[in-house]
């Protein structure tokens, strides 16, 4: 059901910007609860950067410098932008970001959020 959910807002977004306007960017989140396993973090990150920039992201911030309010966390938190919602994904379930993720090999405890911009 979210996922026919989700299919139908993308189908209505691409509809309402299908005169020549640009397509809603597409973001990846991470958000760490906890610091990263420090050995694990290097070799993802060797890994993860040139997998984002591969696919077309845009590093817009990194930093742990945090403000949580409510349920949030002040760890880590990272977001990059991608030309539309779909390469977001895409760049998630590449090949070369699994490789990254098999060599973070649950060394952190964070959230990935992937979501379109408006």
């Amino acid at each position: 059901l979210k996922i026919l959910e989700n299919s139908l807002i993308m189908m209505e977004m691409k509809w309402i910007f299908k005169k020549g306007d640009n397509m809603p960017k597409g973001y990846f989140l991470s958000a760490h609860r906890s610091p990263a396993d420090p050995e694990k973090r290097a070799a993802y990150l060797e890994l993860a950067g040139p997998a984002m920039l591969k696919a077309g992201g845009k590093v817009l911030a990194s930093t742990s410098d945090i403000v949580a309010h409510e349920k949030g966390v002040s760890q880590q938190t990272v977001l990059v932008e991608f030309e539309t919602f779909e390469k977001a994904v895409a760049a998630y379930e590449s090949e070369d970001y699994q490789k990254a993720l098999k060599a973070l090999d649950n060394g952190a405890d964070r959230e990935i959020r992937i979501f379109a911009g408006v």
